[in-house]
């Protein structure tokens, strides 16, 4: 199978073109190439498809080998892959995904080659019901928004959540006290994936606020565990910081792999995020 590694600001994935590559058994090669040790190591596997409702699809495979419904930063790297190999010579370009079409535009340097993209998020989606969010597990909530609503472990331990959806459930928590940079995620990152009122496993991002136009995040993505950076979560935060009035609408997010640009835009309602787009190698490898 020949492939090509990429990543937006340290998210990383493999990336295979499915119009010449025929994968049998995706969520198997997704673990498989996944493994840091035995495989390629990556935090999934994307297959760029042909598509009847856009110019391409994007087949989304997570760690595990769940089927992921979007990831922003993956969505960047299917932009620049398609441009850079001459799939495409169109500068905005629709993407199908499991959350609907998406829409990315381009920007090159000076080799021709794409650096950053810009993409079209769409609406953020705060209906619990659509997140979903099952509220009868825990308690009922009265609001139709669930924003800064306390929550409870399976250890019973209790924090305060805000539940946004960009095609994929998220959880943000924003720390009164502490450094996110502090949190020791890998023990207590499974329980916040779980957490009981989202019934299909939910996307957790940790939160310090440092200024009206400025947060750092960590993120436990469910399915992969602690990724660098996470597209649809750190749009999800910006909405989030609205919500709770803690940021204006046009916000930095810092993530360990990097930053990325996020406006919620009050006119469309529509969420846009910016950032890079990197190949790392291309090679192939026997499945």
């Amino acid at each position: 199978m020949h492939f090509t590694k990429m990543h937006g600001i340290g998210n990383d994935y493999v990336y295979v073109d499915g119009s010449k590559e025929k994968i049998k058994n995706a969520p198997q090669v997704a673990k498989f190439v996944s493994d840091r040790h035995f495989g390629i190591g990556s935090d999934g596997l994307i297959i760029i498809q042909p598509s009847d409702r856009a110019d391409f699809e994007m087949e989304m495979y997570n760690a595990d080998g769940s089927r992921g419904q979007m990831c922003g930063n993956g969505i960047r790297c299917v932009a620049k892959y398609v441009y850079d190999h001459g799939m495409t010579r169109k500068k905005r370009i629709a993407i199908d995904t499991l959350a609907g079409i998406k829409v990315i535009d381009v920007t090159t340097g000076g080799d021709g080659r794409v650096q950053t993209a810009r993409v079209d998020m769409g609406e953020p989606i705060l209906k619990p019901q659509d997140i979903p969010a099952d509220l009868g597990r825990q308690r009922a909530f009265s609001k139709d928004r669930i924003v800064n609503e306390k929550m409870t472990l399976s250890d019973g331990r209790t924090f305060f959540g805000t539940a946004v959806s960009m095609g994929n459930p998220h959880n943000v928590i924003f720390l009164k006290d502490g450094d996110v940079r502090d949190l020791k995620l890998e023990g207590d990152g499974p329980l916040y994936e779980n957490c009981g009122i989202f019934p299909e496993r939910v996307n957790t991002e940790f939160v310090n606020v440092l200024d009206r136009n400025h947060v750092r995040m960590r993120v436990w993505e469910r399915g992969s565990g602690e990724t660098l950076a996470c597209g649809t979560g750190a749009c999800a935060v910006a909405v989030a910081a609205v919500l709770n009035d803690l940021t204006d609408r046009n916000v930095t997010v810092s993530l360990p792999g990097g930053d990325l640009r996020i406006l919620w835009e009050e006119a469309s309602n529509h969420v846009f995020m910016t950032g890079s787009a990197t190949t790392v190698f291309e090679g192939e490898i026997q499945i």
